[in-house]
Parts: structure tokens; C-alpha cells; sequence
């Protein structure tokens, strides 16, 4: 991985980490497998993560 991470990429890594912890935590593989995936503020964030570091910023929200 690159030395060269952007606000948006270091914003991304903390909260797939967050993320990841709570899905060990709760022992499961994968969110789709949590009851609380609709109202869950953790993924809810790591989306949003996700979609700022693809457009880095510029323009557009995301609704899901």
C-alpha cells in the first residue's frame, strides 16, 4: 500500500478498522450477516467513507 494516503484515504482506513473491529467483536464475517445492518451508524459511516475517497471530495452525497 502507498505511503501517499489523502485525507480521504486515512478517513477510510479508521473506519473500515471500526468496522472490522465490531464485526469481530459480534463474530461475524460480514455486515450482511448483522440484525442491526439497516440502522448501523458504523457501516453507515464506512459507505460514506468509501464514497468520498472515490470522488475525493468533490461533489455529490450518497444516499442509501
Amino acid at each position: 500500500m502507498s505511503e501517499n494516503l489523502d485525507q480521504f484515504d486515512i478517513k477510510l482506513n479508521e473506519e473500515l478498522q471500526n468496522l472490522q473491529e465490531c464485526q469481530k467483536n459480534k463474530n461475524l464475517d460480514s455486515c450482511l450477516k448483522c440484525e442491526n445492518i439497516m440502522e448501523c451508524e458504523l457501516r453507515k459511516g464506512y459507505v460514506k467513507a468509501v464514497y468520498e475517497s472515490m470522488n475525493k471530495g468533490q461533489g455529490g452525497d450518497f444516499e442509501f
